[in-house]
């Protein structure tokens, strides 16, 4: 018999960014959201702002922060800034990869960043960002019993937080990643364990066509974060 959550921490992926050049930005200041993508976060705030939020934790990154601010506002909240929540390191970071892969393949010099993809070996440990995003989750889900906590973070640590919940492998296939711009990937709580993950896109029809596929990205590929 399952029983009614008592706490849910939502993890909500930032908006779209303004990037013209497709840089991997990765942790990169200066990187802030496009019109569209500050009209996807008060899209958020307007649909989840009735909800029982009470606790509010953000990636310290420009996107993370401006996507962050509308459900603020709307439930009165204290942006709690937590450095653990912050976009994957990555080696390709500062790139551009507006032709895809082939911009690896073209680049003989960065091959030797690709030899274990199980690790993955061009970016930051996935047990690494499991290990820092849970630990988060856990202070958010505290600091939230009862209620409802937002983490607002990035594609690959939200990606990769579920792929560990659910008990799946961390090689993947970054194309089939369940997480689109401003998407919540929600975690429901009877205690302090998770006894379900329930996933929704309060923002995915504003979301281009040409980006409904996830690009060449990050984790499963070397990517941060691109759009």
């Amino acid at each position: 018999m399952s029983q009614t959550p008592d706490t849910v921490v939502h993890l909500l992926r930032h908006g779209e960014v303004h990037n013209p050049e497709g840089i991997l930005y990765g942790r990169r200041d200066g990187f802030h959201l496009s019109d569209l993508g500050r009209t996807m976060a008060q899209r958020v705030a307007d649909t989840i702002g009735d909800r029982d939020i009470v606790h509010l934790r953000v990636s310290p990154l420009e996107r993370a922060q401006e996507t962050a601010q509308p459900l603020a506002q709307a439930r009165g909240l204290e942006i709690v800034t937590d450095e653990r929540v912050i976009e994957s390191t990555n080696k390709f970071e500062g790139i551009s990869f507006g032709e895809g892969a082939m911009t690896i393949v073209k680049r003989p010099r960065l091959w030797k960043h690709l030899y274990n993809p199980f690790k993955p070996s061009w970016g930051e440990p996935s047990a690494t960002i499991v290990a820092r995003m849970m630990a988060a989750v856990e202070d958010a889900r505290k600091a939230a019993v009862g209620h409802e906590a937002v983490i607002v973070s990035h594609q690959l640590p939200i990606w990769t937080t579920r792929l560990h919940v659910e008990g799946r492998r961390q090689l993947h296939d970054p194309r089939r990643r369940e997480c689109t711009l401003c998407s919540l990937t929600s975690l429901h709580f009877v205690g302090d364990r998770i006894t379900q993950v329930s996933y929704s896109e309060p923002a995915g029809d504003l979301i281009p066509i040409k980006d409904k596929k996830a690009p060449f990205s990050a984790g499963g590929a070397p990517e941060a974060d691109r759009p």
